[in-house]
Formats: structure tokens, sequence, C-alpha cells
């Protein structure tokens, strides 16, 4: 199959149907055709975006995200009168969101040098936006992680394809396909993740995501780190809570959920219910290390979470043929169920290090 033609302008022809969307009242913008993204969209409230069998690329050498709600990185937007309400994205006929050539910003170099920030490359980055739809989408080779969502609440993300980039660099520069851990310095586009909740974001069904993810399929973490701080909403809470994770069938080289909180954050009331490990049939990687994560020994904010700060996760129907467990634990937690755990190909079931 040839590779399709992308006409430049992307950006400023989708502002352009969103402006006419407004101006009509109907608050609903359809986008066809394969265009070449060189500089965030800003989705308003009350708006419906409609992929029709379009294919969106960034453009190659941009440090930017692809879609942004209004009021994002505002200062407006970083108070509860600045929300965002009611915006959906929803594809159909087969609709991309692709990253496009990787441009070189990671974690590691992000800052540094005129670089902006690691969450630039986003595919859709969105903050405090109460009442939310992505669905009916594929994600190709996002440049960090696909999806983010910071301070969000009542949202639905379901249909979601991830087709991350599977490229290693070898000692000798040459390029090659297929990811293994053992050589994990050489991975091209590092924490490649597909959707990511963090602070603040509770009230989602997150349900029918396939593909595969370089790093975790589906995170929920709760941190107060550089990112949270910047994109915090001054009076609401900071909890991760009432989530609900249906039909999980991923390859992913870390997890394929992983939920993790440290330093205060909470994160509670969540239910996992069919996470399904596929890399047996996937010549991106070997194999995961875990199909669901809980916690982790290692620190990342300022503390480790306590038994109050974690509690009331629910995990039934995995299947998992994971490196290290089916269901890994650490930290402390409180009122954790676990039904139908399966694991095989030699898989340990339940890796249990709460307390460690």
């Amino acid at each position: 199959m040839s590779s399709p033609t992308f006409s430049r302008g992307g950006s400023e022809h989708i502002r352009r149907l969103i402006a006419e969307a407004i101006q009509n009242g109907s608050r609903t913008a359809t986008v066809t055709g394969c265009w070449e993204i060189e500089s965030a969209v800003r989705i308003p409230s009350d708006l419906t975006l409609i992929l029709d069998g379009c294919h969106l690329k960034m453009a190659d050498g941009v440090y930017e995200n692809l879609f942004v709600n209004e009021h994002h990185g505002t200062d407006l937007g970083k108070t509860p009168a600045g929300t965002d309400r009611n915006i959906v994205i929803r594809g159909r006929n087969g609709a991309i969101l692709d990253g496009g050539t990787y441009n070189g910003l990671s974690e590691r170099n992000q800052c540094q040098n005129g670089l902006p920030p690691i969450w630039k490359n986003n595919l859709i980055l969105f903050t405090n936006v109460d009442g939310l739809e992505i669905s009916g989408l594929s994600c190709y080779h996002q440049r960090w992680w696909a999806l983010n969502f910071i301070y969000c609440a009542n949202g639905r993300l379901c249909d979601l394809d991830f087709r991350a980039s599977d490229i290693g660099i070898d000692e000798n520069g040459n390029a090659y396909h297929g990811l293994k851990h053992e050589r994990y310095g050489e991975v091209l586009v590092k924490n490649a993740d597909g959707i990511d909740l963090r602070q603040g974001c509770h009230d989602f069904v997150i349900e029918n995501i396939t593909g595969f993810t370089e790093d975790d399929s589906i995170a929920l973490t709760g941190l107060n780190g550089s990112l949270e701080q910047t994109f915090a909403v001054a009076g609401l809470p900071a909890d991760i809570s009432n989530v609900t994770i249906r039909n999980v069938s991923t390859a992913a080289f870390c997890s394929n959920v992983r939920l993790l909180n440290q330093g205060g954050t909470k994160l509670h009331h969540i239910l996992i219910d069919g996470v399904t490990d596929t890399s047996a049939d996937s010549p991106c990687l070997d194999r995961g290390i875990y199909a669901v994560r809980v916690g982790d020994t290692h620190l990342y904010g300022a503390r480790h979470a306590t038994a109050d700060e974690t509690y009331d996760i629910i995990i039934r129907n995995v299947f998992s043929r994971a490196s290290g467990a089916a269901v890994a634990l650490a930290g402390d937690m409180r009122g954790l169920v676990l039904e139908n755990i399966t694991a095989a190909d030699g898989t340990q079931t339940i890796e249990d290090r709460r307390g460690a």
C-alpha cells in the first residue's frame, strides 16, 4: 500500500472548520483527508469534532500537541471558572492521529538547549475539562504518551487502537523493529504510553483498547510533579477516582494497566475488568513485564502512599504471559479485590510486594 499524500496547513484548515461550526450554530465540524499538523488545534467547549477517515500527522521537526482544549495552558484554565466542557473527538472510517517522524524530544533532554517540556509531545493533552469523549481512533507513532488528561472529569475513552513505534537503534546506528528489554537503551521512542490519567481525573470510563504501546497502555498516575504543578486547577481535588477500565487487549512493553500514586495524591474506587496480554502474537516486542501493576517500591514522589490514599480497587478477568507477573502489588493499600487472574507461559500469577 502506498503512503498517503499529506496536505500542509492542517492546523489552520481544522481551525477554520471549527470557526464555521461555531458561526453556523451546529457546533459540529467534520475533518476529512490527510493533513500535516504544524501547531496545536484548540477545541472549545460544546463542540464535536468528527474525524471521518482522515489521517492527521504531526509535521516533521515540530514540538507541538495535535489537540488541546481551548483554555489549556492559560491562567484562566487553571481555575474552575476556566473549565472547558463537553468536548467530543469522534473517529469514523479508520481515522488516524499520527505522531509522524520522531522529533528527538525525550524526558532526558526536555527543557534543555531551548527544547520545550516533554508534554509537548502528547497527541492530545486536555487539562481542566469536564465532560469529554474520545473514541474510534487509531493513534500511530506517538512521540511520548498519546493521550494525556490532567484535572479532567466525566470522560469516555473508547474504541482506541495504539500503534507505537517499535524501532530500536543498535550500536552501529542501524534501525530495527521488535523491542527487547535487554536492549532497552536502544529503544528510540521511550515511555510511549497510550492513555494517561493524571492528578485530578475522576469519573472516567475507558474501554475497548487495543494495539501496541512501548510503555503502559493505560496509566492512572497520581503524582505531583512538574506536569501536575504546571496544570493544577486551584480548588479542585487532586484525587484519581471513580474510573472503570474494561476490555483492554494490548501488547505492552511495560504494563497493560498501571496504577501509581505517591506523595499524598489519592487513588481510589477503580474497577479493572478484562485485561488480555496479546504480546504472544505481536511482532513489536517479546513480552511485557506486567499485565496490571498497582504501586511501586521505587520512590517517585515525596513519600509512598498509605492505605488511606490507595483503596477500593477491583481487578478481575486478567490474562497475562508477562515476564514479571500477571498482577504486581507494591506499597500500602486497602479494599483490594482480585478475581480470575490467569497466567500463562510460566508467568507468575501475583507478585505481592506490599509492605516492602
